[in-house]
């Protein structure tokens, strides 16, 4: 009988540690589940971020609260040196990079063809195509997004390369109105100057994108693309320009860019018309059309509404691997994206 009574509480004991053990994993689980958002299982195994930035942009982006999350997510980034081979580093899983020059595309496109089964952010053919701004709009153009919710276009734009003592004769002859928005051809400064009047086109320095300037009540719309995901804020912009202002005013305003990370409109009263957001469905659909055509999983647009219309947008600049840091939540996004891409393979 004794030894019936031991083997009795041995049994219990295991079953009770037993049912430690799972309890434990649920514990695990609850607080993983917590710090994702519940959305997002854990990874099998930790997922290898190599990342090719700048300093001053890995400053931005690289942020504590972003290493933080994702380290509970189980993603590790880890900096590429780029005076090292490419492939006797890693091994990688994603490789998000924002590195300028031949000589690195080369780099980033023979790996790319050597390791297949990393996921490379974003291909570099596609990014060069967001660089030049000749390029850069012409898929909204050619998308011409119209639904019930709005109707999608660009600026009439004119690109410029020769003598800018030409330049006024240029810009009758393609039918723009004053004020003209010039900015540089290629996208790598965010400058811009706004023209009042045909003599002091003649001042511009090409090449040069030439636009005309739309009235949009001093708001554009940052809409940042992280894969499917999307998010928008309200930044301050321009001021509208009246007839009378344009024709009292003359030369040329140069502005460092058309946003400004510090001029937030999201806390701003606004009058309504300005500040409504673009309809979801709308962005979606755009976002999900320009993914397609770009060939790009991060970038955003800079949209602006016509003034006096509720439903005319324009798409004024793209940029690839924006500042995110600015970006309410950013680092949740981000994580979960980088997560989608590791499970889909």
């Amino acid at each position: 009988m004794g030894g019936e009574v031991t083997y009795n509480k041995e049994e219990e004991e295991e079953k009770v540690r037993n049912e430690e053990e799972v309890e434990e994993k649920m514990v695990v689980q609850r607080k993983y589940t917590a710090v994702v958002g519940g959305g997002i299982p854990p990874p099998s195994k930790v997922v290898v971020v190599g990342y090719a930035l700048t300093s001053k942009k890995t400053k931005s982006f690289l942020q504590p609260k972003l290493e933080g999350l994702a380290r509970n997510k189980g993603i590790q980034f880890v900096a590429i040196d780029p005076s090292i081979p490419l492939s006797d580093q890693g091994p990688f899983d994603i490789v998000l990079h924002k590195l300028s020059g031949k000589e690195w595309r080369r780099v980033l496109e023979d790996y790319r063809q050597k390791h297949p089964e990393v996921t490379v952010l974003d291909p570099p053919d596609a990014i060069q195509h967001v660089h030049n701004r000749q390029s850069m709009l012409q898929d909204v153009a050619d998308l011409n997004l119209s639904n019930a919710y709005g109707k999608v276009g660009v600026p009439k734009q004119l690109i410029f390369k020769k003598d800018p003592l030409l330049i006024p004769d240029a810009v009758n002859k393609a039918g723009l109105r004053l004020p003209i928005v010039a900015k540089p051809l290629f996208a790598k400064s965010h400058e811009l100057s706004l023209a009042y009047d045909e003599l002091s086109l003649q001042k511009l320095e090409p090449p040069l994108v030439l636009q005309e300037f739309i009235n949009h009540g001093g708001v554009l719309f940052k809409v940042y693309i992280v894969g499917e995901a999307i998010k928008v804020v309200r930044r301050f912009s321009l001021p509208d320009v009246s007839k009378r202002e344009l024709s009292k005013n003359a030369g040329v305003y140069r502005f460092p860019r058309v946003s400004c990370a510090a001029a937030s409109a999201d806390e701003a009263d606004l009058d309504p018309c300005v500040g409504e957001l673009p309809p979801r469905p709308l962005l979606e659909k755009l976002a999900k059309e320009l993914r397609r055509r770009l060939g790009l999983r991060l970038f955003n647009l800079d949209i602006i509404r016509e003034h006096g219309t509720r439903d005319r947008y324009y798409v004024i600049d793209i940029n690839y691997f924006p500042g995110y840091g600015k970006m309410p939540e950013y680092e949740h996004i981000f994580t979960d994206f980088l997560l989608s891409l590791v499970q889909r393979t």
